[in-house]
């Protein structure tokens, strides 16, 4: 179990409870989902995505880069590295 992710766990059951908000307050706050939340209370070794880790760090008042992150990520926008976007 990862100390830094389980620190996050803490971080942010005690924000939820500080601020007398639920998990539903919490994900409209960040704009993440409720699951995601769920996931990462709970969940100390599953590491967030970029963008969950700043949707934290900002609504926790930490900062930025302070939550380590997935090492590499997927999105949609990516292009398959053998794309050929753009010619044509």
């Amino acid at each position: 179990m990862s100390e830094e992710l389980e620190r996050l766990a803490k971080a942010l059951i005690e924000f939820r409870e500080a601020e007398g908000i639920s998990v539903t307050e919490l994900a409209h706050r960040t704009q993440l989902s409720q699951a995601t939340i769920r996931l990462h209370e709970s969940d100390h070794e599953r590491q967030p995505t970029s963008l969950v880790a700043r949707c934290f760090e900002e609504v926790l008042g930490w900062a930025p880069g302070s939550i380590p992150t997935a090492s590499r990520e997927t999105t949609d926008l990516e292009l398959p590295p053998d794309s050929s976007a753009g010619t044509g």
